[in-house]
């Protein structure tokens, strides 16, 4: 066991050997949910909570909601979207010597980031015909949302504290509402993502539990062991 898997707890310790299990039945709980959502359902063609939620925001539609969502589009999406941040977010967590982490996170978004495209081609789904920006081919799921609700997850299993918890839980929401706004995705597309994104991370994490929580263990330990040495030699 390495030295990181040595000072987690047990219970990270379970998830990690249970991973084939957690991992399977998120996979295809997963699977079977996006299915249920675009093919089954209504065979990729948009639901009626689909037009009926776009309705309500082409009715609503100003300047004031407008400047936001085009912020959101470009933080969420484009090359600052797919690789500014995710690197700055990996150098970080590298710094504060969490290398477990970092990998973590940028396996979980380059997965994440894969399985959206993959699904794209698959069912090739119509974008809304409302739309105030130009995106790529296929609407079902959102890229966008499922880059936030990757990013959330991971930093919250990264560094569970409720104000992260909070902080992803509000990105990803308001990435959700800005990626409809702007009539570039239907809502079940952004529900989508959210749960791509999301199992994503989860899947993921599984696998590699009790290292993630033995390094924060660990690097808890090294932040008190410097400020008694702080204290010591003041």
């Amino acid at each position: 066991m390495s030295k990181p898997e040595r000072a987690a707890d047990p219970a990270a310790r379970r998830i990690s050997r249970r991973w084939p299990l957690i991992s399977g039945f998120s996979a295809v709980a997963l699977a079977a949910l996006l299915g249920l959502v675009v093919v089954v359902r209504a065979n990729g063609i948009a639901l009626e909570v689909d037009t009926e939620w776009m309705d309500e925001i082409i009715e609503h539609r100003s300047p004031i909601w407008e400047i936001p969502s085009l912020f959101m589009n470009a933080l969420g999406g484009g090359l600052f979207g797919v690789l500014v941040v995710p690197l700055a977010v990996t150098l970080i967590v590298v710094l504060i010597k969490r290398p477990w982490a970092a990998g973590y996170y940028v396996v979980a978004t380059v997965l994440s980031a894969g399985g959206v495209q993959l699904l794209k081609q698959v069912f090739g789904r119509a974008r809304p015909e409302d739309m105030l920006v130009t995106s790529d081919f296929g609407s079902f799921p959102s890229g966008h949302v499922a880059n936030a609700a990757t990013m959330a997850v991971c930093l919250l299993i990264i560094f569970p504290r409720l104000w992260v918890a909070l902080t992803g839980a509000a990105y990803t929401i308001v990435m959700l509402l800005s990626r409809t706004y702007l009539g570039a995705h239907w809502l079940t597309d952004t529900i989508g993502g959210l749960l791509l994104g999301a199992g994503v991370a989860i899947v993921l994490w599984a696998p590699v539990a009790a290292k993630l929580d033995g390094e924060r263990e660990l690097a808890a330990r090294r932040r008190l062991e410097r400020l008694r040495h702080k204290e010591t030699t003041a």
